[in-house]
C-alpha cells in the first residue's frame, strides 16, 4: 500500500473509491475540489452566506455518507451537484426566497468571469438600448426569479450562472433533457413577462 498518494491528480472516481476504504485524505481531497463550485450553486440559489455554508455542509455530508450510492459510470460532479441542488430546492421549498443576484458568480475573480457568469435575459433580436435597460431593472429581475418555481430558477441558474449544458443539467437534476429545455423556456417567458411592466 502507497504511503503517500497523490491525490490531486487521481480521477474523482479513483478518489471515491480510496475514500470507501475509509481514506480521510480522500474525504478532505473530494471535499477540496467541490466546496467552493458548490457553495457558488447553493448561495446562487439561496442568497445568504451563512445559510449557503450551512446547506453546502448539509450537502457534503449527504454525499459522503452515502458514497456507496454512487455509481462510477456517472460524472462524480453531476452527482455531486444533483444532493446539493436537492438540498437547495428542499430549503426553498420551506422558506420562499427573497432574491437573488444577476451580476454574476461571487466567486468569480476577473470581469470576464462575472460577465460570463451573470444571467442574460436578452433575446438576441434585442437592441443594445434594450439590453441596457435590462441590466437597469436589477431589483426587478431579482424578485421575478425569486418567485419562479423552485425548479425553474434551478434550470436557470444551473445553465446561466454555471454555464452547464442542458445534458448536464438534465444528468444534475435527473431530468428528461426535453424537460430541461421546457423549464428553462418557460422560465425566460416568464421573466420577461414579469419584467414587461417596468420597462413600460
Amino acid at each position: 500500500m502507497p504511503h503517500a498518494l497523490d491525490l490531486a491528480n487521481l480521477p474523482d472516481a479513483d478518489v471515491v473509491a480510496l475514500a470507501l476504504e475509509g481514506r480521510e485524505a480522500a474525504h478532505r481531497e473530494l471535499i477540496r475540489r467541490y466546496e467552493r463550485p458548490v457553495f457558488s450553486l447553493v448561495f446562487r440559489m439561496v442568497r445568504d452566506r451563512e445559510l449557503a455554508e450551512d446547506l453546502t455542509q448539509d450537502s457534503f455530508i449527504k454525499v459522503l455518507s452515502h458514497l456507496d450510492r454512487y455509481r462510477s459510470e456517472f460524472k462524480f460532479s453531476s452527482w455531486l451537484f444533483k444532493i446539493a441542488n436537492n438540498v437547495a430546492i428542499d430549503h426553498l421549498r420551506r422558506r420562499q426566497l427573497d432574491t437573488v443576484s444577476m451580476d454574476g458568480s461571487p466567486h468569480a475573480t476577473t470581469p470576464d468571469a462575472v460577465m460570463a457568469s451573470a444571467i442574460e435575459l436578452s433575446d438576441s433580436s434585442e437592441s443594445a438600448l434594450e439590453e441596457m435597460e435590462a441590466k437597469e431593472l436589477g431589483t426587478a429581475i431579482e424578485q421575478a426569479i425569486a418567485r419562479l418555481r423552485p425548479e425553474y430558477r434551478s434550470c436557470i441558474l444551473l445553465r446561466h450562472v454555471e454555464g452547464r449544458s442542458y445534458e448536464e443539467i438534465a444528468t444534475t437534476l435527473d431530468l428528461p433533457l426535453g424537460t430541461v429545455k421546457t423549464y428553462i423556456h418557460r422560465a425566460r417567458h416568464e421573466l420577461r413577462r414579469a419584467l414587461e411592466h417596468t420597462r413600460e
